[in-house]
């Protein structure tokens, strides 16, 4: 029997109340502590005020990222970026600054002009999920709904599927689909380039 695309309930973060407190963070002030070498070459993005530590991606996460870059880059030559920061809404500017890992853009990256993508630049985002799933299918799910990413799906490593995020309204998106790796995903942005996980060979 062929699978059929699912749509799912993504269940809210649930919120710790009794940590103790920590420091928020803004852009301003990570920028000033990056120039002062504070972070030592480490690699962070700004989430909710909070830095994220990027350099703990184990080996499915880099492989398949790998491979979703291959792919797109060959289907979309000089519109890709990986691990690229992108704006969001005005109101989350001064404490998130997300890196996605994947951008595809509605153009070439040059046209640019060295600035960073903005929402309306972006044809699809993606995030690849091994032990990150439920922060990116939550928390960062609302931070992108909230700019206005018309297409962003979560690539679920451990369970080989795509979680596609669309319809964004009120600051979350109201379509949440499932797709297994052999399920065929149309691109908002390119009806006519059809994607499955399983044609990305890892």
């Amino acid at each position: 029997n062929r699978s059929m695309p699912v749509a799912l309930n993504i269940e809210p973060v649930p919120v710790l109340t009794d940590w103790p407190a920590r420091k928020r963070w803004t852009r301003a002030e990570c920028d000033r502590f990056e120039a002062l070498g504070g972070f030592d070459r480490q690699r962070y993005e700004l989430i909710e005020g909070e830095l994220i530590n990027k350099m703990g991606k184990n080996q499915p996460h880099v492989l398949m990222l790998a491979a979703l870059g291959e792919w797109f880059n060959r289907h979309f030559p000089g519109r890709v970026m990986t691990e690229a920061p992108v704006e969001v809404a005005l109101a989350d500017v001064s404490i998130n600054e997300p890196e996605p890992d994947l951008l595809l853009l509605h153009g070439r990256r040059t046209a640019l002009g060295g600035q960073r993508p903005s929402p309306q630049d972006v044809a699809l985002l993606i995030e690849v999920a091994d032990s990150t799933r439920a922060f990116d299918t939550t928390v960062k799910a609302k931070l992108y709904a909230r700019a206005g990413v018309m297409d962003y799906w979560v690539v679920d490593v451990k369970a080989n599927r795509v979680v596609v995020f669309r319809e964004p309204r009120e600051g979350n998106y109201t379509s949440v689909i499932g797709y297994d790796a052999n399920e065929t995903i149309t691109l908002l942005s390119a009806p006519d380039q059809p994607f499955r996980l399983s044609d990305v060979p890892l």
